[in-house]
């Protein structure tokens, strides 16, 4: 395979989801990740202003049927360091496992009973956010340190690792 390198050490990413909802969507995994919806272009959102309501504006001033409001949507990391999820409409319904999933780093650094802990705990706030539990994964050092399988709103399995 040949160098498709352009000099550059790496490449930005963004994770993108199929989804009914992209809102809700950008707005969970905002909430998991502690990343924010951001706002349109050119327009400042202040910290306790509704990014979407922003965004219901800006869709409205440039005429866009209200029904493609939530066509898309978006969640960033506000450090910039993290990908750029961005959650697209589809009208299918997820039928399959994902090929793919995030792992949400909720223990780094923890073994054994307090790690464990440390992800039940990210687990609970979860739930309350709308994600369902499937099933957790107990440590088996050295191989495996556990970690809990959920997934989001829509049904799309993630991890808690």
């Amino acid at each position: 395979m040949g160098d498709v390198s352009d000099g550059r050490t790496s490449r930005e990413i963004q994770v993108t989801f199929d989804a009914h909802d992209p809102r809700a969507q950008s707005v969970f995994w905002a909430s998991v990740l502690d990343y924010r919806v951001p706002g349109p272009p050119g327009v400042s959102v202040e910290p306790g202003d509704d990014p979407l309501a922003a965004w219901d504006a800006f869709l409205a001033k440039l005429g866009v049927p209200e029904s493609e409001w939530n066509s898309r949507s978006a969640a960033e990391d506000p450090d910039g360091v993290g990908p750029r999820l961005f959650f697209q409409r589809v009208p299918e319904d997820k039928v399959v496992k994902n090929r793919v999933h995030l792992d949400v780093r909720g223990a780094a650094g923890l073994v054994g009973d307090d790690r464990m802990a440390a992800l039940e705990a990210l687990c609970g706030r979860l739930e309350t956010l709308g994600a369902t539990r499937i099933r957790r994964q107990e440590p088996a050092p050295p191989m495996e340190s556990g970690y809990i399988v959920m997934t989001d709103p829509e049904g799309n399995e993630f991890c808690l690792d």
